[in-house]
């Protein structure tokens, strides 16, 4: 089979599959919670279709024609965050809610049991444990009200998905998402709109908690699929592929109406859209 024809195979998969499949209606422990509450007045909700561009390092170019601009909560300068906002642009700050990095400035607040296992590949983070909401409650709340002070539209939280992880921590399925809810309608009561990264298994779950979601290399590896609830419901997916050829990914990504980036790993200004502009 050429490369060609596996792809045009896929694309037709995952259409079939995006046309046939209702709206998935929350089925594990999440179904027998409240319903969230309503959202306040100006919450960012993108659609399906919203420009983008992600860069966590480096200086940040601010001269890309896109909606939405994700930049680091901690790093970003001031003045670039209000350049953002002079632009027009939707500005989304990324901190990480489930790992301790260990250059960040609050890095002493965080006692010793919350901390778990490095992370897989990156040695200076450290899992923690989303059980102990009590003790992790003032330090995640510390970083949203950062954000909202800072003009953050809303909020990029990485890490939430430790239960599928080595953590060091005996964390269940039922820990991440009250954890995952939490730090939801944490961000809502700032007014800030909030992205599900990754945690593919409980999307649906977690679909009427977020805004929209943010996904890596779900192409490469074909877990695309899991992502579709949140387009059914008029949300947006952002995403990137860090391998691969665009010429072979976009199609995929865009055949989903995902809106995807080829990036490099570090995640700096550089970028591929898959869709104009």
């Amino acid at each position: 089979m050429t490369r060609s024809l596996h792809w045009d195979i896929c694309i037709f998969a995952l259409l079939l599959a995006a046309c046939a499949a209702k709206p998935e209606q929350p089925s594990g422990p999440a179904a027998g919670r409240p319903a969230p509450p309503e959202l306040p007045p100006g919450i960012w909700q993108p659609a399906p279709g919203t420009s983008w561009q992600w860069q966590i390092s480096g200086e940040i170019d601010t001269s890309y024609d896109v909606a939405m601009y994700d930049i680091d909560l901690f790093d970003a300068p001031q003045e670039t965050i209000d350049a953002l906002h002079a632009d027009g642009r939707v500005v989304i700050c990324y901190f990480s809610a489930g790992s301790l990095e260990d250059w960040r400035p609050d890095v002493a607040e965080f006692p010793p049991e919350v901390l778990g296992s490095p992370l897989q590949g990156w040695p200076d983070e450290r899992w923690l444990d989303i059980r102990r909401i009590d003790l992790l409650a003032p330090l995640m709340r510390a970083r949203l009200d950062l954000a909202a002070a800072k003009g953050c539209d809303g909020v990029e939280p990485d890490n939430v998905e430790a239960y599928a992880n080595r953590s060091g921590f005996d964390l269940s399925y039922e820990d991440q998402l009250a954890y995952n809810i939490w730090l939801a309608e944490e961000a809502h009561a700032r007014a800030l709109s909030i992205g599900l990264k990754n945690d593919l298994d409980q999307v649906p779950d977690l679909l009427p908690y977020f805004d929209w979601a943010l996904n890596e290399q779900c192409v490469e590896f074909a877990e695309c699929e899991a992502l579709l609830p949140f387009v059914q419901a008029g949300k947006a997916v952002f995403g990137v592929e860090y391998e691969g050829d665009p010429a072979e990914f976009c199609p995929v990504a865009n055949a989903l109406n995902f809106d995807w980036l080829h990036k490099r790993l570090e995640l700096g200004a550089w970028r591929m859209a898959c869709r104009a502009p």
